[in-house]
């Protein structure tokens, strides 16, 4: 245990969010909407590159959730988990130093080269999510994932600031004010930032719970994965929390992942969405952080459920948000909702990692993690293609975000079926773990 109160492996972990989160906020959530509609679809209707852009994030996260399943087998045998993390940790680097070479018109390469690094980011991620049983215990996971995702979202802010100095500083080089070449340095800012904070994770982590090695490791991962639907009843608490959170974090990846294209089809302007977003990620800290002490407070299960609250409120108000005649309300009224969002975004991500690790074997985590990724994955296709689909169809995209209420309300109907665990359940026959 370092002074800091963290072990060296748990800081590494923590760590690995701080970079991650650089392609998060830079390029998921700001610059790529953006970029997308004004330079590489400029030429496009607002709601068809606004659903564009949907469906990409949706065919991006499809591709994850038919490989995670087989995957997270396959990197629960011992030393495999690292090399499954590190592949897609190079995937999501190498695409994401190719979209500078995005121009104006591209809209289908740019699209295909988004959708390339989210899948290494989206593969990374499982296997980093999985990694948090082997960096600390059950009574410490809801404190270690919060700060993941608490240091993730202040880490983030560092690249976004360097990156946002570049683009005001730059001269404009589209109709609407977004430099194109300070954006795609900006691209490149991220890459670095993520590489960096990536090292520790693949110096300082390794796996501690694994599957017994076999003779022929592929068809026996796969027999394991079919014995594991077979028998999903011996999971029922672990299958019941997926479905839960199938719903619920579809509505709130949605509003992270189209809210910048949103505001743009509600007339704000790109400097008004980088201040919203940078706020959103300065509060999101210390908000994460609370979640993680209020759940050891109260119960992880009573935080999920809060934050479910929030973004079910949250939704009402963006719905709302058209019918404010006045820009000054209409501009109060946003930033109440960028406060709400970054008071439960971090808290409602944390808490569902950590306590979905306690309902899980250790030493399948990557298989159980895979499942976790398949059900928030299909979450991600279905949101924002669910909101890009009715915006099309008719033509305001705040139908689109009408839809989302009931993804919230079906979650917390069902979250609160499912029964918190204390610590980890009974091992399988075929545990190894080391100290």
């Amino acid at each position: 245990m370092t002074r800091f109160g963290f072990t060296r492996q748990e800081i590494s972990w923590i760590l690995y969010d701080v970079g991650n989160s650089a392609f998060v906020l830079v390029i998921m959530t700001t610059l790529m909407p953006i970029f997308f509609k004004e330079i590489a679809a400029s030429q496009m209707p607002e709601a068809t590159s606004t659903a564009y852009w949907g469906f990409a994030n949706s065919g991006a996260a499809l591709i994850l959730a038919l490989l995670a399943p087989v995957l997270g087998t396959f990197a629960d045998y011992q030393g495999k988990k690292i090399r499954f993390f590190t592949t897609f940790l190079v995937i999501g680097l190498f695409f994401n130093l190719l979209l500078p070479f995005i121009g104006a018109g591209d809209w289908l390469l740019c699209l295909l080269f988004y959708i390339s690094a989210r899948v290494g980011w989206s593969g990374a991620n499982l296997f980093y999510d999985a990694f948090i049983v082997d960096v600390t215990t059950p009574d410490r996971m809801d404190r270690i994932s919060a700060h993941g995702y608490a240091w993730g979202y202040i880490g983030g802010v560092i690249p976004f600031v360097v990156v946002i100095g570049l683009i005001m500083s730059a001269p404009a080089a589209s109709s609407n004010g977004l430099p194109a070449d300070a954006t795609r340095i900006g691209f490149l800012i991220v890459a670095a930032w993520w590489l960096i904070f990536s090292i520790p994770i693949i110096r300082n982590v390794r796996q501690r719970h694994f599957i017994a090695p076999v003779d022929h490791p592929v068809s026996a991962g796969l027999r394991r994965l079919w014995r594991t639907f077979k028998n999903i009843r011996a999971h029922k608490q672990s299958f019941l929390f997926l479905i839960a959170y199938f719903f619920y974090i579809d509505g709130v990846d949605t509003i992270i992942v189209m809210s910048a294209a949103y505001g743009r089809d509600l007339g704000f302007g790109i400097g008004q969405l980088i201040g919203v977003i940078l706020f959103i990620q300065i509060i999101a800290f210390p908000f994460a952080l609370l979640y993680g002490r209020l759940a050891f407070r109260f119960s992880p299960k009573a935080m999920l459920l809060a934050g479910i609250a929030v973004y079910f409120v949250i939704t009402l108000l963006a719905f709302f948000l058209p019918d404010i005649a006045d820009q000054q309300n209409r501009v109060m009224v946003f930033w109440l909702i960028a406060f709400l969002v970054g008071s439960s975004m971090g808290g409602i991500q944390a808490i569902s990692r950590s306590f979905f690790a306690r309902l899980i074997p250790p030493e399948c985590s990557a298989e159980f993690f895979g499942f976790y990724n398949v059900f928030g994955k299909f979450a991600a296709i279905t949101g924002p293609f669910l909101m890009g689909f009715v915006g099309m169809l008719t033509g305001h995209s705040r139908w689109g975000v009408l839809s989302i209420l009931l993804l919230f309300v079906v979650g917390a109907l069902l979250l609160m079926k499912v029964d918190a665990p204390d610590g980890f359940p009974a091992p399988s026959p075929d545990r190894i773990s080391q100290d």
